[in-house]
């Protein structure tokens, strides 16, 4: 069964954020399949935040769950893991 993860990143002509570039290889080192879509403005990117009410990108969902930033994807990918690992020796 594939993995899937959407992912909300800014992408600016002059920079790329660093933490949506962990995320997306957070994602695909974990085996997702990643609908990497980019926010390519200033403008798009502060009113993604506003309409998601999200400090900072990156914004990951994965099965309808929310995930606001690398760090948390970090922690969620973590517990799926352990889960996972729970499930196996069972």
């Amino acid at each position: 069964m594939t993995r899937r993860a959407t992912l909300y990143r800014m992408v600016l002509p002059d920079h790329v954020c660093p933490y949506g570039e962990r995320a997306k290889a957070m994602l695909e080192d974990d085996g997702y399949e990643v609908d990497d879509r980019h926010l390519t403005t200033r403008e798009e990117v502060d009113s993604f935040k506003v309409e998601h009410d999200i400090p900072t990108t990156p914004l990951i969902f994965i099965a309808r769950q929310r995930i606001p930033g690398s760090d948390e994807l970090e922690a969620f990918l973590k517990d799926q893991a352990t889960a996972r690992s729970h499930v196996s020796t069972s």
